[in-house]
């Protein structure tokens, strides 16, 4: 359960030079699928966080070369890194795996779709302008969009790399310059692509990456008064003290995209094979560590005792295990402590009366492994129904009647995704219209794509990511109006 590939870069990447922090402190890394050390990284603190910032401030001022550089050669630059994604793909994926315990195939996919996302950002970048205005009294009045400034980015560890290019691609289109704090969790792989910004040609100072932990130098860059806009990818919690923080020194702009409880609905009109397939992989990829992964799977009372029973097979033929072996469909949660808050919220659905299907155990001795886990019987009171598990449990419910389903998957704060399968296109349609949620899939779950907007209603955050939506969060808008002289 090992890689041989061997880690470049270990140091905090600020001005286009890779550098010790200021304290010389470091932090380890663990692979979650062996609970071994991987390497150990430069830890970034507040006077880290103020010299990288520094440099993008630098890099933004008027004048500079990044400032003076053309929209289509800042796509050329977007456009390089990407090629060079591309080429790197498998080294991307193997960091990434030996990171967060994701299997391979998955990790290399997803540097391809980061670069794709930096393809589509590129093709943007000579597309941005503003607007001439009528007025009544004759002037002449426009309107240009000009970049923020500094973006501070804060990214999570369940998709680094991808998380990496959906913050990266707009601030650097819109002419931004930006510091990122990857998680602590996995750094390594965001220090591999800072290493590409440079080999793409970008000046230094418009890529920063500080690793570090979310109380020091999270906190450091959501509060520094030379950061205009804060882009934060993670829980509820946090998104409430960065947002806290973002207005403690300046007024920054801020896009949270957060926790979410997402439900899927299947009414009795469909294949049921095919459902639970889909139900399947929309609760279980990546070990249910995502954010829109379908915690709240309601099955019409009609085929709910079919569909558990066949849930139920399809979990206990799921591969665990070395997430480097091809064969392996769910690799380890990403660290102890997630490990032990899902095994808690199956402890807690077993309490509270739900009935437990398959799983609920460890797998294995060795590694953050847990048996996918199937619980019936789920009523939306119970703990398991209600808060984010973000792990491999799958909590079916019952539902009759296409209102009563709406109003119950309604009742939560989260608002990120929502599915719905079934034949009806009225029933598919009354769903998508009156579920509160900021995207929603028919007969389908999970796609995502660079040109549509993503993003949560209510506590699932604040902004939309994706799509053309997400350069309007990095850009400000002046008005500028002329008098004209009489004829």
């Amino acid at each position: 359960m090992t890689s041989k590939i061997k880690i470049k870069y270990t140091q905090l990447f600020i001005n286009n030079e890779f550098i010790d922090s200021e304290s010389g402190k470091k932090f380890p890394v663990i692979n979650p699928a062996t609970e071994e050390e991987i390497v150990q990284v430069s830890e970034g603190l507040k006077e880290d966080i103020d010299k990288a910032v520094k440099a993008a401030k630098e890099a933004f001022a008027r004048g500079s070369e990044w400032r003076n550089l053309q929209p289509t050669q800042r796509a050329g630059l977007l456009n390089k890194l990407a090629d060079l994604m591309e080429r790197d793909a498998q080294q991307i994926g193997h960091i990434q795996t030996l990171e967060n315990g994701k299997p391979f195939a998955h990790s290399a996919g997803e540097t391809h779709m980061a670069a794709g996302v930096l393809r589509y950002y590129a093709g943007w970048c000579d597309k941005i302008h503003g607007q001439t205005i009528p007025t009544d009294d004759g002037s002449l009045v426009m309107t240009r969009k000009e970049p923020m400034g500094v973006a501070g980015q804060i990214t999570p560890w369940n998709y680094p790399v991808m998380l990496f290019a959906l913050k990266l691609g707009p601030a650097l289109a819109t002419g931004c310059t930006l510091v990122l704090k990857p998680a602590e969790q996995t750094p390594l792989c965001n220090l591999y692509i800072a290493a590409l910004t440079k080999e793409a040609g970008f000046p230094a100072g418009v890529v920063n990456v500080v690793p570090g932990f979310g109380p020091t130098a999270g906190a450091a860059l959501a509060e520094h008064p030379d950061v205009a806009k804060v882009a934060f990818t993670g829980s509820v919690a946090v998104g409430k003290s960065i947002m806290k923080a973002s207005g403690s020194s300046n007024l920054k702009r801020v896009t949270l995209e957060l926790g979410g409880k997402s439900p899927l609905i299947i009414f009795d009109d469909v294949d049921v094979d095919e459902a639970v397939k889909l139900a399947h992989d929309a609760i279980f990829n990546f070990s249910g560590q995502i954010c829109i992964a379908a915690a709240r799977t309601y099955v019409h009372s009609k085929i709910y005792d079919e569909f558990v029973e066949k849930s139920k097979k399809l979990a206990v033929k799921r591969i665990l295990g070395d997430p480097f072996d091809p064969k392996t469909e769910q690799g380890p949660q990403v660290e102890k402590d997630m490990f032990e808050k899902v095994m808690g919220y199956i402890k807690t659905g077993d309490v509270e009366g739900a009935t437990l299907v398959a799983g609920g155990k460890r797998h294995g001795n060795c590694g953050y492994f847990i048996q996918p886990t199937i619980f019936a019987d789920v009523t939306d009171e119970m703990t398991i129904a209600k808060e984010e598990i973000f792990g491999p449990v799958q909590a079916i419910l019952k539902f009759d009647k296409i209102e009563d389903v709406i109003e119950r998957a309604n009742k939560t704060t989260y608002g990120l995704g929502a599915g719905v399968l079934t034949k009806d296109i009225n029933k598919a349609l009354k769903f998508a219209q009156e579920i509160e949620s900021g995207t929603v899939w028919v007969n389908q779950y999970a796609s995502l794509m660079p040109q549509t907007p993503f993003g949560g209603f209510k506590q699932s955050g604040i902004g939309r990511e994706l799509g053309a939506e997400s350069l309007d969060y990095y850009l400000e808008t002046k008005t500028i109006s002329i008098k004209l002289a009489s004829v």
